[in-house]
């Protein structure tokens, strides 16, 4: 799991640099400033939940694998996927219907960070 999670982590990370990278240099002139804090809410979260999948996985080199570990990593990553995804796109296409499914992004991320932090405190105190 964690091999996986990291790697996963690792990718996420660069595509958020990239993106971000593209959204300064190819789209700031084309979408106008209202799209553009749009797309760069979009990295901001994408990069926060790839750092959170590096650290996921950290804590299951430390830990061991869970389910509720490897259930929190998928969550994050679905949040990337679909929060920072439809944000990209929203602003790039201006279909406003894709605001609609930003927020099943935001719910996963809460879940995956509620999931993490249950995994930790659970495990923390049959440690202690």
């Amino acid at each position: 799991m964690q091999r996986v999670w990291m790697t996963v982590g690792a990718v996420m990370t660069m595509l958020s640099v990239a993106i971000g990278a593209f959204g300064a240099h190819m789209l700031k002139e084309k979408i106008g400033a209202d799209a553009i804090a749009v797309y760069e809410t979009g990295v901001q979260y994408h990069m926060i939940h790839a750092l959170a999948l590096l650290i996921v996985g950290l804590t299951a080199g430390q830990l061991g694998a869970s389910s509720k570990l490897k259930w929190a990593a998928r969550l994050l990553f679905i949040g990337i996927i679909v929060f920072s995804g439809s944000l990209y796109v929203l602003s790039i296409t201006g279909i406003k219907v894709l605001g609609a499914i930003t927020p099943i992004g935001g719910v996963a991320f809460i879940a995956g960070w509620l999931l993490f932090a249950l995994d930790v405190w659970q495990r923390g105190k049959e440690r202690s």
